[in-house]
């Protein structure tokens, strides 16, 4: 009797009991940051290349694009801020491929741990790396002339509604880094694929003079709503034309319902996919 009792309270001390789920994303995410951290070159693509695209355009050819803006340096601002947000998706694609070569999901797995927060953790700490773009992106805008003439309230709910857009493109890059089988792959169909997504918009011109069948694609385009909204809440561009398409005149709520409807059809598969993968 005495034995069975000690070999029982040996068992329930050795018992390792999982931390919550909050604990385990808010690790996933420090570890993630730590390697932003250790290698700085990481922060390249929201730092050095959105100042690039800021100057190039702004000085080398706003001056030959015809905006309804009298400032072509603010019109600007909210295309290079949705463009920037819009590659969050391959920022996901290459952390996660990268992580599934190494086998470091492998290892995640032998802990006791949910799959949900590597997922959880890789997608926040994505958000933040975003952000920090997107300040980076604000301070070179309000160096070269760029400024917020609207309310405070609306300047807040463009910078959240450019939040929600790049959550709902963090689960593209979940998709294609579960199904991408090495980091370049991912860069090669990322490039490919979204590069000209974030051109066939209003981000850097007017869709007014493209072509009928162009125009009709970009404006409807999910960047362009977004780019819109930003541009009409910070007072950076006056309402939509009569004859543009739907989703720009009533660009703020087209800007959720994209972003929502990408979350909710994309997150299940992408945690599909990525289960998919860990199981092979």
């Amino acid at each position: 009797m005495t034995t069975t009792t000690l070999d029982t309270a040996t068992t329930e001390s050795l018992t390792i009991t999982p931390p919550s789920l909050r604990r385990q994303v808010r690790t996933m995410v420090w570890r993630n940051l730590k390697h932003i951290r250790r290698m700085p070159e990481m922060l390249a693509d929201v730092t050095i290349q959105p100042i690039m695209f800021v100057v190039l355009f702004a000085y080398v050819f706003g001056g030959s694009i015809s905006t309804d803006s009298t400032s072509y340096r603010e019109w600007l601002l909210p295309g290079i801020m949705a463009q920037t947000m819009t590659f969050s998706c391959a920022i996901v694609a290459l952390g996660l491929t990268a992580d599934l070569n190494k086998g470091i999901v492998d290892r995640f797995r032998s802990l006791p741990i949910s799959r949900a927060s590597v997922l959880i953790g890789r997608s926040v700490s994505s958000l933040i790396h975003s952000s920090i773009g997107v300040v980076v992106m604000a301070v070179t805008g309000l160096v070269i002339g760029w400024r917020i003439r609207g309310g405070v309230g609306e300047a807040l709910l463009a910078f959240g509604l450019l939040l929600l857009f790049g959550f709902a493109m963090i689960w593209v890059g979940i998709v294609s880094g579960s199904l991408l089988k090495s980091p370049e792959a991912v860069q090669g169909v990322m490039f490919t694929v979204i590069f000209p997504v974030t051109f066939l918009a209003n981000t850097f011109a007017p869709t007014e003079h493209m072509l009928p069948a162009l125009r009709v694609i970009a404006e409807w385009n999910p960047i362009s709503s977004l780019v819109q909204a930003m541009r009409t809440l910070w007072g950076n561009s006056p309402p939509a034309g009569p004859e543009a398409a739907w989703p720009l005149h009533h660009p703020v709520l087209m800007t959720v319902v994209w972003s929502v409807g990408i979350t909710v059809v994309l997150a299940p598969l992408a945690v599909r996919a990525f289960n998919r993968r860990t199981t092979d």
